[in-house]
Formats: structure tokens, sequence, C-alpha cells
């Protein structure tokens, strides 16, 4: 019986309590805890009854109260509690601050590389203790899919998600050419220029089915000597002599001595950096500050200068 009217305990009674213990009087306790004497004795009345047992004696006049041998049982239990609460309350407020906490972001390889670095070396300075794990992936639907079950709480996507996902665009990514030195003018290389040169490509993936796509909406058909999914392998072939290469510019390094980037003519459609999350979904502190570092990092890549400008200057 008495298990089952303790679910109707409330932490009132057992700061009530403590603090009459600790102050001796009905009185004192009051002036600590800003109630009137009548509301304590009303909270320690109700906690006796919850517990079917009384847990002071009461001397009367000036004399401090004491604790029965159940209320010094009780008080003990009592202080674990509060103990416990007052710890729920400090963690609640570091994770509100973004103190605490831990985010699983969904990224890919150009990403990993280029933009994720600058987000979690800001994340690290201003919140040391967040953990923060990591999926990567160049298959998008596998990003997609964890990202609407729920295993990753943000992601870096490519496109437009405003229908499935809540998401914040970053950046465009313009497609560049990635040549040897000296194998194109400087500048703008038509892609009618391309038709029959050999390329280095990827295997299917959101970006390169944008490439192939716009190659051959402006009526060329790419010829693929080899395709790998590392950025790296792919700059390393195009130095090597094995062809040349369209990729996203976020997939090469432009200070690589060893290749030449050029813009496209025409143009294809630029691939669009988001990070993205599930519709509708309350997002942490934690993951709340991660989305707006990377707005703001993301800024040198709105702001860089074009390599090939770089190179006319």
């Amino acid at each position: 019986m008495v298990m089952a009217t303790l679910r109707d305990l409330e932490v009132r009674h057992l700061v009530a309590l403590d603090a009459v213990a600790t102050e001796g009087t009905f009185g004192r306790a009051a002036d600590k805890l800003g109630y009137t004497q009548s509301a304590i004795s009303q909270q320690i009345a109700s906690l006796e009854r919850l517990i079917d047992g009384k847990l002071f004696d009461r001397p009367g006049g000036p004399r401090p109260v004491e604790l029965t041998p159940l209320g010094e049982r009780v008080l003990a239990s009592a202080r674990e509690l509060l103990a416990r609460v007052d710890s729920v309350g400090e963690e609640l407020d570091r994770f509100r601050t973004g103190e605490v906490g831990r985010i699983t972001v969904g990224t890919y390889q150009s990403v990993s590389a280029r933009v994720l670095p600058l987000v979690v070396g800001r994340m690290r300075a201003e919140y040391p203790d967040v953990e923060i794990r990591v999926l990567e992936s160049d298959n998008d639907d596998d990003l997609d899919a964890a990202l609407g079950r729920g295993e990753l709480d943000l992601s870096f996507v490519v496109g437009d998600w405003a229908g499935q996902f809540d998401s914040l665009p970053l950046f465009d990514d313009p497609f560049v050419l990635v040549a040897r030195p000296g194998e194109y003018k400087r500048g703008a290389v038509r892609l009618s220029d391309l038709n029959g040169a050999a390329m280095v490509g990827q295997h299917a993936n959101s970006c390169q089915l944008m490439n192939e796509m716009g190659l051959r909406a402006a009526g060329l058909e790419p010829n693929y000597v080899f395709r790998t999914n590392d950025n790296g392998t792919v700059s390393a072939m195009v130095k090597a002599g094995l062809g040349v290469a369209v990729m996203p510019m976020l997939c090469v390094d432009p200070d690589d001595p060893g290749i030449e980037l050029h813009p496209l003519r025409p143009a294809l459609p630029h691939r669009r950096i988001a990070v993205a999350w599930r519709k509708g979904r309350t997002l942490s502190p934690v993951a709340v500050r991660f989305v707006e570092i990377a707005g703001e990092v993301s800024q040198v890549f709105v702001d860089r200068p074009l390599p090939w400008a770089t190179s006319a200057a």
C-alpha cells in the first residue's frame, strides 16, 4: 500500500523535509524556502500520510524538532533523490546550452574533405564535450534512407530537398574540366572540343549522373576509359595523361600544379550543396549550432576566387 501511494510523492515534499531537518524548526524552514509555516506543515503532513508514519518528534516551544528513526531513513533517501534531481537539472542546462550532447551526421567524399573539417573544427572549439559521429557514403540513397529512419540527425545532401526534408542550402558547386596544364588554352573550353576525348569518370552517383546528363544534353557522348569513385584517383589519372575529367570543383584541389581547371561552355547545371534534416523534427541545440556553423563556413566557397580568374590575373 505504501509503495503505491509513493507514486503521489512530489519533490516539494522532499525539499520541505530536508529544510526542516536542516533548520530544526518549521518556522526557519519556511523562511529559508520562502513559504508560510503552515505551508511547510502541510507538506510534511502530506509526506507522513504517504509513507504512513511519523517523521518528526515535536517537543514544542523553542526547542528544535527531531527526526524519528523513520524520518532519518526517509531523509537519507530524500537527499539522494534531490541530488539526482539537481544533477538532472544541471545536465539539462548543459544540453540546452549545447555544452553536451551527441550528433550523427551523414556526409560524402568531397564534403568530408573540404567542408566538414571546417565545421568540426568550429564545433570542437565551441563544444569540446559534444560527441560527433559521422557516416560517409557515396550512395545518396543510403544517406537519404538513414536520415529518414532517424539514424542521422543531419546529412549533407546534393540538390533541393524541400519536398522530403527540411534543408539549408549552403552553396552552388560548378562543374569544371580537369586537364593537364597546357592541354587546353587558358579559360573556357567548349563542350564540343571534348567530343571523342578520353575521359576519367566516376561510377553512378548523383553527381556523376548530373554530369553525364549535362554532357549528353549538349550533344556530347562521353568516352570513359576509366571510372573510380575516389576523387584523388580521378585527378591522379588526369595528371598521368589517361584522360580529362569533368568534376564538381569541390572534388578537386585547385592548387594542385599537376592539373589545370577550366570553365565549360555552355556551363553544366551546378550542383547545390545543402545540409538536411527530417521534416518537422525538432533539432537539438547541438544540431542547430552545427547547421549554423555549416552555413557560416560555407561562405568560404561562395566567395572563393575561380582558379582561372586567378591564373588570368
